[in-house]
């Protein structure tokens, strides 16, 4: 059996060098739990980004994938198929929304819900021939298209990626004041924000602010796009994080935890008067809405359902805070997150130790997580958990910062 350093090599040799992954080749998965080459169990506290809320390889989500693939994958959306509507009904009335656009990846999710608001803003709002803007939230990341660092304010996303997609404009995050001078501009059909910001190293906003932006939107008629990719489905204690303020976006993007780990899946939804700007032919994806992934996503959803797993994010996240914070480490200079997206903000120490070592120290003591910047390690484990497992990574996390200083 080869080693991990053999499948590392071939990486290196033939892939493209756009990732940096923690060194560890990973082969099997299992609820919390993924298995290396050499046979080494680690605690998954990344779950993919969020794609893998409903644990690695779910039983149910599994079946449902082999039950759909011995009877259909694919019909592209020249033809109707069996699944679709059913998907379609079923995720419109979870999320109570009119309608719902199939995409594949978060990315595009974001791609559509832009070309959504700017459809809305010539057709519905009068906005001039491409005098349409869109604000974007300083700090976002919703992917690497160019349209994605065409609003991205890190260097290394848009850095010689150049010329980039006019009609986006910049405002600082979990700024209302800031925000409402934005929309002074009558050219601004729309506001694409993350609830909490993932990437940028789960940046909670203040107690309001999705209050404050729902409100700054109805009162200048500007459509409310709110990126919920990574804190959807269950992440965050809520199905989206949105509803911590009992509000609700005009167009909501939908993605990673949708496929439940196994395929491709993204959607936006919204309501009439902005879905139906949209006629054939002007949208769409090949296998966007395939039987496949809309059999997947709905068992991805039933089980966040059946198995409460909204309620034990919030138990697991308060438990597992509670227990960082506890630690008293004078490294740690934040905790922060909800449900089970948090993240510890950490000073550099013993000679300009970062993130990074806390991260490959973890990963040598059985427990998988990434840092995001320099600074932050995310921590994010499936919804899945309990108690004795939040526990026992926690013991982890403590035994690993004290052999490090």
């Amino acid at each position: 059996m080869e080693n991990s350093q053999y499948y590392i090599d071939l990486e290196d040799q033939f892939g493209a060098h756009n990732y940096h992954p923690i060194p560890v080749v990973i082969e099997k998965g299992e609820g919390v739990f993924v298995w290396d080459v050499e046979g080494k169990q680690y605690f998954d506290f990344l779950s993919a980004y969020s794609a893998v809320n409903q644990g690695h390889c779910h039983p149910a989500i599994i079946k449902a994938l082999n039950d759909q693939s011995q009877k259909l994958t694919l019909t592209s959306r020249a033809f109707h198929n069996n699944i679709l509507g059913e998907y379609e009904k079923y995720i419109t009335e979870l999320f109570g929304y009119n309608r719902v656009l199939p995409m594949n990846t978060g990315v595009e999710g974001g791609e559509t819900a832009i070309k959504l608001a700017r459809k809305w803003a010539y057709e519905v709002k009068g906005i001039s021939e491409n005098q349409a803007e869109i604000v974007f939230a300083e700090g976002n990341f919703w992917g690497r298209t160019i349209a994605a660092i065409s609003s991205s304010t890190d260097s290394d996303s848009y850095n010689n990626f150049g010329p980039f997609v006019p009609g986006f404009s910049i405002v600082a995050y979990n700024d209302l004041a800031a925000l409402e001078e934005k929309f002074q501009n009558k050219n601004v059909c729309a506001f694409m924000v993350e609830p909490i910001q993932g990437e940028a190293g789960v940046v909670v906003p203040d107690n309001g602010y999705l209050k404050g932006v729902r409100d700054l939107c109805d009162k200048y008629n500007v459509l409310w796009i709110a990126d919920e990719v990574q804190t959807g489905i269950g992440r965050t204690g809520k199905l989206f994080c949105c509803q911590h303020e009992n509000v609700k976006p005009d167009l909501l993007i939908l993605g990673k935890a949708l496929g439940g780990g196994v395929l491709p899946v993204s959607c936006v939804l919204g309501n009439d008067e902005v879905m139906l700007t949209l006629k054939p032919g002007q949208h769409g994806s090949t296998f966007g809405g395939n039987p496949l992934a809309c059999a997947v996503a709905m068992a991805s959803l039933k089980v966040i359902e059946d198995e409460k797993l909204i309620e034990n994010a919030t138990k697991m996240g308060a438990l597992f805070r509670e227990r960082l914070e506890n630690m008293n480490f004078p490294i740690f200079e934040l905790v922060r997150g909800k449900g089970l997206l948090n993240a510890v903000v950490v000073k550099p120490f013993g000679n300009g130790k970062t993130a990074y070592d806390i991260c490959i120290a973890l990963k040598n003591n059985g427990l998988l997580a990434k840092q995001t910047h320099t600074h932050i390690i995310r921590f994010a484990p499936p919804l899945v958990i309990n108690e004795a497992q939040i526990n026992e990574a926690c013991d982890i996390i403590e035994k690993t910062v004290k052999e490090m200083l």
